[in-house]
């Protein structure tokens, strides 16, 4: 398979609708995620679903049957997605692939005239990043990253609370995300689905055979496809870190962690800490996926400590306001989240195509979503160098060697994307 472009810069799909007229959106990765955003892009009333691109047809077969409950549009369906962009010529692309497929159809999808919107992290490693930035400002095209919580309710509020100096001086930032687990047990290698294209699916990534622990849905702890909790539930919670601070990046990032617990198919770290360095404070991030507990309130957010209080940023149990002076009264806002899955896409949903029809940029850019990314992957470089790392926003600068690690080799014909 040749990786190809489909149509020249300059031709585009019109930025504003005519009178009726729906942005013909295609689905690239047609999953449970995928569809999620999808359906919000249908409820919208300005959007038709032109078509669905997933190596696996049982993945369409179900994404086709929820489309039926709540459109008459009738997508075609592709293995690969170059063939979707080629002949559908869609108005805008969702991107909902494993991590390790994000960056070439966002990057062709700009290319082929598409707006995109593209699931976190927007990469697998940190040049793929730099490569979509670069093409979507070539493009000109706007690319969305789903960090939906930068819209929901609770974090605009709670944010506002931040920046208005009710906490103090801020000195310290902690991220976490605690999760109940176990050892686990291995699975066996099996054959993929029928009519799979496994291969397909690995695309870039190192040849392997198929796992039910992989797919579906388990491939965020498998580090050739991923980058564990880090790169997953991480993103979200620097994207509310880099929302509060002024600072661009951290200058030094440390990272050690293993697996002590898991026994099982995967091989992301079970437990895993970083510490992150800015000018002004420190920021910490932690996860393990055993020992869950009631004597720890909330599994997952961000605790922001200052010299009036501690302001806790969550997202199933909204924002709490801790004072340090006990003769002021904890502040407690409730989370407003949408189904399934605690989510508010429709609110990114509505500003994406709010930032297509005024040509500015939506309020989670792609070049913002690499920002968060590319902190949680230096946590993942800094894993494996058994080091920390100096960085200067777009590379390492102790350590020229470890540059290596912002990518990684594709399996062939796939090319990496240049930046």
């Amino acid at each position: 398979m040749q990786r190809r472009t489909f149509l020249p810069l300059g031709a585009v799909p019109l930025l504003g609708q005519p009178p009726g007229r729906k942005y013909k959106t295609a689905l690239i990765g047609s999953g449970w995620w995928g569809m999620n955003i999808l359906r919000e892009a249908i409820a919208s009333g300005e959007c038709s679903a032109v078509g669905l691109a997933d190596p696996d047809p049982s993945q369409i077969a179900v994404a086709q049957s929820e489309i039926r409950k709540v459109t008459s549009d009738k997508p075609r369906e592709y293995r690969d997605y170059r063939e979707l962009l080629q002949k559908e010529r869609p108005d805008i692309a969702i991107v909902a692939t494993p991590d390790h497929w994000h960056a070439l159809p966002t990057i062709d999808a700009v290319k082929s005239g598409a707006h995109v919107y593209v699931e976190k992290p927007i990469s697998h490693t940190i040049d793929e990043g730099k490569a979509m930035v670069k093409a979507a400002r070539e493009s000109g095209r706007e690319v969305v990253v789903g960090l939906h919580r930068r819209v929901s309710p609770h974090c605009i509020t709670g944010m506002e609370f931040l920046k208005s100096g009710r906490v103090g001086k801020i000195g310290m930032v902690r991220l976490f995300a605690h999760a109940a687990g176990g050892p686990g047990e291995k699975t066996p290698d099996s054959e993929p689905p029928a009519g799979m294209d496994w291969d397909l699916w690995l695309g870039p990534a190192p040849k392997r055979n198929f796992n039910k622990a992989i797919h579906p849905r388990g491939f965020r702890h498998f580090l050739d496809y991923a980058n564990g909790t880090l790169g997953d539930w991480g993103v979200h919670w620097f994207d509310q870190l880099f929302w509060w601070t002024e600072e661009l990046h951290p200058k030094r990032v440390f990272s050690t962690g293993g697996r002590f617990i898991r026994q099982d198919s995967t091989d992301a770290p079970d437990t895993q800490i970083v510490v992150l360095d800015f000018e002004g404070f420190k920021c910490t991030w932690e996860q393990r996926h055993y020992a869950g507990n009631s004597a720890e309130a909330t599994p997952i957010g961000a605790y922001f400590y200052g010299t009036n209080g501690t302001f806790h940023q969550g997202w199933r149990d909204g924002w709490t306001w801790f004072p340090a002076n006990k003769n002021e009264k904890t502040i407690h806002v409730e989370p407003q989240l949408n189904a399934p899955d605690g989510q508010n896409i429709k609110e990114l949903w509505a500003d994406f195509l709010l930032s297509i029809k005024n040509r500015r940029r939506p309020v989670r850019d792609i070049e913002i979503g690499h920002r968060a990314t590319a902190a949680s992957l230096l946590g993942m470089v800094s894993m494996r160098l058994g080091r920390a790392v100096e960085w200067d926003g777009t590379r390492i600068t102790n350590d020229p060697g470890a540059n290596q690690l912002l990518r990684r080799d594709y399996r062939k014909p796939w090319e990496y994307p240049k930046a």
